[in-house]
Parts: C-alpha cells; structure tokens; sequence
C-alpha cells in the first residue's frame, strides 16, 4: 500500500521550500493528499500573510504536481499545533534547520522536539528535491521494529537502491581487552559477532518488500551514529532512514541519542521513525484521511482527480 497523507511545514524560507517540494514530489508518488502549514517553531508571531502565501504555494504544488492539496491555516504556530495535525498523517515533512538558541541545544532540533509528540514519521530535507531519491541507507539494530524501517523505506520508492548498515558495538570487545584476553579469544568474539549480524540482516532483506529494491548490506564496527554517516557519505545515499526510541528531552540531553545526532551530521535527507510505529493497513490510512479533511480550517485544491 501507499501512504495516504503528508503534511509539510514551510516557513517561507528557501529550505522550507525545499521542503514543501519534496512533499509534494513524494505525494505525487504515493498518489497521497499533501496538507500544508505554516508554523516558524521558535514562538515567534505568526506573519500576517501567512495564509495568503500558503494558499499561493498549495495552488502552485497542485498545479505542478498533480496533485490534491489541503492547507491548514490555524492563529498560532507552536510545535504541539504541528504535532496535533500530524496525527492524521502518515508522514511529516520539514526542512533541517541550524538553531543555536538555549531550547535548541537542550531539547534538540524541532525534529527531535517533534518526535516526542507525534507518532508518525518524520522527514527532514537537507537537500534541494532535484530528483526522486536514488539512493536510500537505512540504519538498522535488529530489534523487531527494524523490519517497518526497511518496509517503509522500500515504500517510499520501489525504484531506489536501499542499503542495509548496522554497526557492531565496540563496548563489549572493550570489556574483553580490560580482562585481558588472549588474541584468539579476543579474533573468535569478532567473529561470532560478525556471523550473527550476518545472519541478522540477511533476514531483513528477505522479505517481499525488501525484494522489490535492488537491496545491498554492509556490517561495520564503532559508533553507530558516526558509521552510519560515514556510509552514507560513502555509498551517496540522499536519504538516511533512523529509528529513534521516544525519550523525554533530559533524557536525550544527558545520554546523548543516535538519531539527534545523525541528523545534525548527516549530508543528506534524513527520515527519522519512531521505534513504535507501525504501517497503517489501507483501512486505517482510508480514515485517517477522512478524518483529517474533517479537522481543523483549510481548504481542498484539487488537481483533477479524486483522493484515493
């Protein structure tokens, strides 16, 4: 199945337009309803012509792409407004954004922010939407949820290129140099660690979804976070797809989290799924939709065709 609807949050800038374009690119292929708002995140007033230009811009995307457009207007613009209206998506759309203000560096990127209030999907632009993604790397750590991570990355286009990465932790072999053992115990824990993640990820590849994608895997050692950009970087991914377990933001702060920081140091788009999210059955993607045409103020544009 596809997904059903995506909301994208645009500030106006170049990257929010970014943003909005890659919306409205995977819309297109989703055959999806796209819902657009406008929401700055910083908690500063909202621009008197907001609705105006976002009307102009839901016209423009139907238009362009084909495709039906909703915008959502609403007086404020707080994170929990865009996480309220994201309960009726299946994917959130945003652009990365460099902030170094005292909530920024304590809560994490709106993203991060956002993440802990919604439940769907979300993905981050980095990169100017030339093109569908070619190329997408999904990081995965063998708990049950890394099968919907390489599911929804094939879903989003069955004509890219997926690869696999896990990163094997070093915390254990460490353990076993403190304890001094020998070289042969140390090069045979290497070796079972290296068999199993193997035998781990084959099985995420073999799977009907994963099939329908030209699927490569790659298995390394160290940081998780730094070896899933390294290759990424590496194998010219422009999308990187992350789990990322629901904490609170003391928690995320003292501990450090995998995904906040792939997102600050990746090079390309990022898509970040929470660890308890599932794929809507058609059923429940058909009411959702229903659902959120109901909600809230906004119109309809409509490109010459019907919601799926």
């Amino acid at each position: 199945m596809n997904l059903q609807s995506i909301l994208a949050v645009t500030d106006f800038s170049a990257s929010g337009h970014h943003a909005l374009e890659r919306a409205a690119m995977l819309a297109a292929q989703q055959r999806a309803l796209l819902k657009l708002v406008y929401a700055d995140m910083d908690g500063s007033p909202a621009r008197a012509d907001a609705q105006e230009r976002l009307a102009h811009l839901a016209r423009q995307l139907a238009q362009q792409f084909g495709i039906d457009v909703r915008m959502v207007g609403r007086a404020e613009n707080t994170l929990h407004e865009v996480a309220e209206e994201a309960r009726g998506t299946d994917l959130l759309v945003l652009a990365h954004e460099h902030r170094r203000s005292l909530a920024s560096i304590l809560r994490g990127h709106p993203a991060m922010q956002l993440m802990r209030l919604a439940s769907c999907p979300i993905l981050v632009t980095k990169l100017a939407p030339g093109a569908r993604y070619a190329r997408i790397l999904v990081a995965v750590n063998f708990r049950p949820e890394s099968k919907t991570l390489v599911r929804l990355a094939c879903l989003l286009d069955s004509d890219a290129e997926v690869g696999l990465f896990h990163a094997l932790s070093t915390r254990d072999e460490a353990k076993l140099r403190s304890a001094e053992v020998s070289v042969d115990v140390l090069k045979a824990y290497r070796q079972e660690c290296m068999l199993y993640a193997q035998d781990r990820i084959l099985s995420l590849t073999d799977s009907f979804d994963a099939r329908r994608n030209r699927v490569q895997s790659t298995i390394e050692r160290g940081d998780p976070a730094r070896q899933a950009v390294i290759q990424q970087q590496y194998a010219a991914a422009d999308l990187l797809v992350v789990g990322n377990r629901r904490r609170t933001w003391g928690m995320d702060f003292l501990a450090g989290s995998v995904a906040q920081r792939v997102l600050s140091w990746a090079r390309s788009d990022v898509l970040l799924v929470p660890h308890d999210f599932q794929l809507p059955t058609r059923a429940a993607a058909r009411q959702r939709v229903s659902a959120g045409c109901g909600n809230g103020q906004g119109a309809l544009l409509a490109a010459g065709r019907s919601l799926p």
